[in-house]
Parts: C-alpha cells; structure tokens; sequence
C-alpha cells in the first residue's frame, strides 16, 4: 500500500540560540496590524487588540507569529517606512516582553529599515514577498544573519494581477525562485537561512494555483530547501467555493475559506511543506497534529 502520511524533510532554521525543527509541521499564524488587509484588516491595529490576538494563538498552539504592517493584497496602498514602524516595532517588543523569547517572531515586510528595527527588536524570520528584490534589501537581511522567507512574486500590489502569464508556470517559478535564491547568497545570506514561498495570490490565477498545488513535492525537491506554504484566505479558495454551487457560499467572506484552508494546506504538508501560513490556527494546529499521529502510528 502506497503511504499516505509521509515524513518531512529534515531541515532546522536557528536563530541567536534557538533551534526550530521543520521535520515536524510548524503553524505560522498571521498578525496584521493594519488597517487594510484583505481578511482581517482594522481587527488589530492597535497594540492591545495585537496582544490579545498574540496570546490567544499561542494558547492554541501557534509555532510562529508573523508580524506585518502593510497589506500587499491586489491595489493595495502604500505606506511610509516611519508609519510601517509605528505599527510592528511595538507589537514586536510587546510580544517578546509579555510573552517571552521562545515564541518565534517573524517580520513580514520588503522594507530593510523594518527589516533591521525588526530583528533588533526581537523578530527572528525576515518574511518577505519581495524576495528581498528592493534596494538594500538582500545586503542588510544578510548583515543581520537571520532566516528569510523568498517568496515567488512579480511586480507590486498594482500590477501583479496584469503579471499573470506564463508558457510554464511550475518552470518559471523555478527559475524566478532560483534567481532569488542566488541573489540572497551572492549578498552573504546563508543557504541554510533560506525557506521558500510559492507566493500563492501572487501574480497566479486560478489555473496555475491549481496546478502548483498538485506539485508541491516537485518544487520542494527540485530546491532542496523548506517551504512555507500560504494560502489562508485567499482568492483561489473563494474561486473553489464558487464552483461548489452551494447556494449558502455565494457571496461569502473571507472567513468563510478557512476550512477549505486547513485541506490545501494539509495536501501541502503532505508533499513536503514545512510551514503553513494561516490566519484560523485552531483548526490547522489540530489537523497538523492529527497529521502527526497518523504518520507515527504508519511507522
């Protein structure tokens, strides 16, 4: 019988003294503190409601809190580096204050001055959508020595829709990641630093969103690296529930993706990868650990 729960790659991140495991699933849960975010935005952007939100996902279980300042869904507006360090550097210092140094912090930003205050200040993981492609950017996240995330994107907010085309999309995004990885160790960052992102929402339709999905594994094996995996919430999810028929999920809210979400981000773990991004850690901490029983009990 072909084996349903396989194990993970064995790949460790560490930072300062810390050690973290990616053999095992890890739970990345969001933290937007901004006002504008496509699912969640306003809910806690301000420094109480972000503790709050902080302490009730590590009560349920969170690995990873990922900290960002500034929406990077389809149109988004931009902000000032000073305003985008209003919104996480607090957050950030709260966190580790109230709640300790063993939590892992990741920033998620494009922006090597909040890169730099962030680490400072407490943050582990460098998350950035950019792949470190802005000016600075790769130089200074190699400086402060600390994980980054490169995740597979092209152009900005404004644009990345019109971007959507590809002859290959799984070749492409090879490429495309692969140049960003070279670029991250040309500038000093260390291999073992470097977790991927397929960049799901980012410059893909529905089409090529489905056909990554199915090829997790490929691209995980072809790099050799971990992956974290983020889809929580977004458009190719609603566009499933769409072609459901299901009179109750017209016209439905994000929210509403957050079970279907558990299921992509599980085929995504059982391919291969190591994180999941998502904004409802309740539900995905309980399928990764379901996940990891079944897989110590195939043995």
């Amino acid at each position: 019988m072909t084996a349903i729960f396989n194990p993970l790659p064995a790949h460790k991140i560490t930072h300062r003294t810390k050690v973290l495991d990616l053999s095992t699933p890890k739970v990345m849960g969001v933290l937007n503190v901004t006002p504008d975010s496509f699912s969640d935005g306003g809910r806690f952007n301000t420094l109480d409601y972000a503790l709050k939100h902080a302490e009730h996902m590590l009560h349920l279980g969170v690995d990873i809190i990922d900290i960002g300042g500034e929406s990077t869904r389809p149109n988004a507006a931009v902000i000032s580096t000073d305003e985008e360090l209003r919104r996480v550097i607090p957050v950030i210092q709260s966190i580790r204050k109230n709640f300790g140094d063993e939590i892992w912090l990741s920033i998620d930003t494009s922006n090597p001055t909040i890169m730099k205050h962030a680490i400072e200040s407490g943050a582990d993981i460098i998350n950035d959508v950019r792949a470190l492609r802005r000016p600075l950017a790769a130089q200074t996240a190699a400086k402060l020595n600390c994980p980054v995330v490169l995740m597979h994107s092209r152009g900005e907010p404004d644009t990345m829709n019109d971007l959507a085309t590809y002859e290959d999309v799984l070749s492409e995004l090879k490429t495309e990641l692969q140049a960003a990885i070279s670029c991250a160790v040309q500038a000093g960052i260390k291999k073992d630093h470097i977790i991927i992102d397929v960049g799901m929402g980012f410059a893909k339709n529905f089409s090529h969103h489905q056909i990554i999905l199915k090829h997790i594994d490929e691209i995980i094996k072809h790099f050799n690296l971990p992956m974290l995996f983020g889809v929580s919430r977004k458009r190719f999810l609603g566009e499933i529930l769409n072609k459901m028929n299901l009179a109750h999920l017209q016209n439905h809210a994000a929210i509403d993706r957050d079970g279907i979400g558990v299921l992509a981000h599980l085929l995504a773990i059982q391919q291969g990868a190591s994180i999941v991004r998502v904004h409802d850690v309740g539900p995905m901490v309980q399928a990764v650990k379901f996940w990891q029983i079944m897989l110590e009990n195939n043995k």
